[in-house]
């Protein structure tokens, strides 16, 4: 039996995302896609690209490479999210999968109108949520399943807390916490209940401004957000501007009656298990075990570990999706429930209440405040 090769378009935006982490070169290591054109509205960039992917054609616009090639997967690569509804809402129409950078959409209008899209034509989505993809992750969810740490209490994440932490850092790197998050709670929160400050004093409409890349009105250098899960597990994400630590405290934790399991983000990144229901290793004088795709203690036995391998797994997860009618790892669904989470925290606060979840609101928070 023939093996199909998925035709696909690169979409790019030299100066303004451009094409994310290497997204567009993760489709050249996987030999059942053959890049066929890219677009690009910028000359030089567009050049670059050509030539780097080996592409047969290349546009300005990539509404007219969608309407003039035959495609079966678009890579939407640009950072930037103000770009983002508008070119998967281009490649749903031209009946197109996608695979794109993070983060998804900017409102939950936007986000409705894309899983509408997807949903109606059968289309499937996967993002560069690359720990979603990690061996890594399925070996812990599998630990978590027989009980490892017994009954999950509470799952706490952290950004990494550079010069973007608060707002912008709830955006760009928030959305790998709460996927993760999501995934070991197993699904969506019901509810969100959040402060959002600047400089110590509650946000107000005069601290909102615009954000950098496209991401769109921000405001407040010190988040702190809690959330509840329908089998009563409490999760707490939080981002203090220039606080991180090194290591970073990039990571999430999740803390069970019999022990504290924790999982860094990233492709095929480790994860650590402490047996100690006290959670507190110098009473208990219990040590943490490594967590690797083998087990725990385990060396690994994989070498696959970069960024581009996290691309590369996602893709794959994608054609299997696409040829096995299932859902992807991340679809749209899930992309929409990682946004809400995100939202939520600055309708929270706007309203100075827990906000249930779906939320209500379903523009920008931020442009609603008083």
């Amino acid at each position: 039996m023939q093996i199909k090769k998925y035709r696909v378009g690169v979409i790019g935006a030299t100066g303004q995302g451009d094409y994310g982490h290497s997204v567009d070169t993760a489709f050249l290591k996987v030999d059942r896609t053959q890049i066929i054109a890219v677009a690009d509205a910028d000359e030089a960039g567009r050049q670059k690209a050509l030539a780097r992917l080996g592409a047969s054609r290349s546009y300005a616009d990539y509404r007219e490479m969608l309407l003039n090639e035959e495609l079966d997967i678009v890579a939407i690569c640009p950072r930037w999210i103000d770009q983002h509804h508008d070119m998967l809402f281009a490649a749903a129409q031209a009946g197109c999968h996608v695979y794109m950078e993070k983060p998804f959409c900017r409102t939950m209008a936007e986000c409705d109108s894309i899983v509408h899209q997807f949903d109606m034509r059968h289309l499937k989505l996967g993002i560069a949520h690359t720990a979603q993809y990690s061996p890594v992750l399925a070996t812990v969810l599998s630990l978590l399943k027989e009980g490892v740490v017994g009954d999950l209490l509470e799952i706490r994440g952290r950004g990494k807390e550079d010069r973007r932490g608060g707002g912008e850092d709830l955006w760009v790197l928030g959305s790998h916490i709460f996927g993760l998050m999501r995934r070991l709670a197993g699904g969506n929160a019901i509810s969100c209940s959040a402060r959002v400050t600047e400089n110590g004093l509650s946000i107000s409409k005069s601290h909102v401004k615009q954000g950098a890349e496209g991401i769109g009105l921000l405001a407040g250098d010190h988040i702190q957000a809690n959330y509840l899960w329908p089998n009563d597990i409490t999760g707490y994400f939080a981002s203090r501007r220039a606080m991180g630590g090194s290591p970073a405290r990039f990571a999430v934790q999740v803390f069970g009656s019999n022990g504290v399991l924790e999982i860094e983000t990233g492709y095929l990144s480790k994860a650590y298990l402490l047996r100690d229901s006290s959670w507190s290793p110098a009473r208990s004088g219990k040590q943490w075990e490594t967590i690797t795709s083998a087990g725990i203690g385990q060396d690994e036995p994989r070498t696959d570990g970069s960024y581009e391998d996290g691309h590369i797994a996602a893709i794959f997860d994608l054609l299997e999706a696409i040829e096995q009618h299932r859902d992807t790892v991340c679809g749209p669904r899930d992309c929409a429930a990682i946004t809400e989470m995100i939202v939520a925290v600055s309708e929270s606060q706007r309203l100075g209440k827990t906000v249930p979840l779906p939320l209500a609101t379903r523009e920008i928070p931020l442009g609603l405040l008083r």
